[in-house]
């Protein structure tokens, strides 16, 4: 244990706070037992080693990743207990998908040393509540999301601004954004944003990072996905192919026939590759509110989960009305309900209807239907009903 006790020491002395995710400020770290959720490249490590530095006392704190050689020899519930009698009380476990059995030996952490507070780190794609031990009644769960457009203005300009809610955007969009614009130009940063702006580690190698994304991408299937869903090799295969046919067509209205003959899967196989990519977060599943969503239904239309995706993976797929889209339905996932409108492109909440366009788009599409808004894009200040689409990226 002195070995990893060094090792979060030396962590901690290397760590910054001078950005933060937003989700510092939405978690209630009075729970016992937080799980944090996130795809790879999401900055869930960096949260962690955060909050220990700001907000814990180091001495009683013990960050570790459960990959760490240390438990081919040691068990998480020994390391557990130990550390509790050696008078600790925050336990930080990074990857948990990475440790067989986590979810029994979290359960026994948890029942066993009351005054030992945990939180840990996961795949995105994890189903903590259907593991062997039921969590449910234990975990409290957040997801943290790639970079928003605010995060990423603050990243690369040191400038912070508020988030807001939907309903706050909706009725006060032009003033917030008159605000906004005494500080920034927004537009040239957006498109900056679109290109590269999901994903924390851009900044380490900007020249390199496309390739560290599509190294990413195969990481998330090769070690994360088959980590949590023990898959073969042959379907592996069939889910990088998968992955590479929705980035050059998306978005689009998957035909089940043709995709299952492009990846040569069934179509039950490939209705479940498309959710395996959907939970590990690469992909996004949209559906109209009035069908239900079985096991075996497919999804009416499919989304790369960002820009980013879009750019490493199918640059030439990369159009404007595209972007535009994926961008929207990003900046909502795990923020609101979203679905397809019957008239416009989205439904959120079912309440609120959004058409996403161009600097030319009209009110066609949403012509007699209350709550309906125009996602405008290439406007600095929106009016009315018209909104500047970059605004939904200041949601958290």
């Amino acid at each position: 244990m002195e070995e990893l006790i060094n090792q979060f020491q030396q962590k901690i002395n290397k760590t910054s706070l001078e950005f933060q995710r937003y989700l510092v400020d939405k978690m209630d770290f009075n729970n016992r037992l937080i799980a944090v959720k996130g795809a790879r490249g999401s900055g869930k490590t960096t949260f962690l080693l955060q909050h220990a530095k700001k907000n814990l006392d180091i001495n009683t704190t013990l960050y570790v990743s459960l990959d760490h050689l240390f438990f081919l020899q040691n068990t998480l519930v020994s390391l557990a207990d130990n550390f509790s009698k050696m008078g600790g009380k925050y336990l930080l476990l990074d990857e948990v998908h990475k440790y067989p059995n986590w979810s029994r030996e979290i359960k026994l952490i948890y029942d066993n040393n009351p005054d030992l507070k945990v939180i840990f780190t996961s795949s995105s794609m994890l189903e903590i509540y259907k593991s062997e031990s039921d969590l449910s009644r234990r975990a409290i769960t957040y997801n943290l999301k790639e970079l928003s457009f605010r995060e990423f203005i603050e990243f690369e300009t040191k400038i912070k601004f508020d988030a807001y809610t939907l309903e706050t955007i909706l009725e006060n969009h032009n003033q917030i954004a008159q605000d906004i614009l005494k500080v920034i130009k927004p537009i040239p940063l957006f498109k900056k944003y679109l290109e590269y702006g999901a994903y924390p580690y851009y900044k380490e190698n900007p020249d390199f990072y496309y390739q560290k994304l599509l190294n990413t991408i195969n990481l998330i299937i090769e070690i994360d996905i088959n980590a949590v869903d023990n898959i073969s090799y042959d379907l592996i295969v069939k889910l990088k192919k998968l992955l590479f046919a929705i980035a050059t067509s998306a978005p689009f209205t998957p035909n089940i026939t043709k995709l299952s003959e492009r990846i040569g899967a069934s179509r039950a196989v490939l209705i479940e590759a498309i959710k395996q990519l959907e939970r590990a977060g690469l992909v996004n599943e949209l559906y109209k509110p009035t069908k239900g969503i079985g096991i075996l239904t497919k999804p009416e239309k499919l989304y790369l989960n960002n820009t980013n995706l879009m750019f490493a993976m199918a640059s030439d797929n990369t159009n404007i009305g595209n972007l535009r889209e994926t961008f929207f339905v990003n900046q909502f996932k795990y923020l609101a309900t979203i679905h397809l409108a019957e008239q416009a492109d989205f439904l959120i909440n079912q309440k609120y209807t959004f058409e996403v366009g161009g600097k030319g788009k009209t009110q066609a599409q949403i012509k007699n239907t209350t709550n309906a808004f125009i996602a405008k894009d290439n406007i600095e200040i929106g009016f009315g009903n018209y909104i500047p689409v970059w605004l939904f990226g200041f949601m958290y």
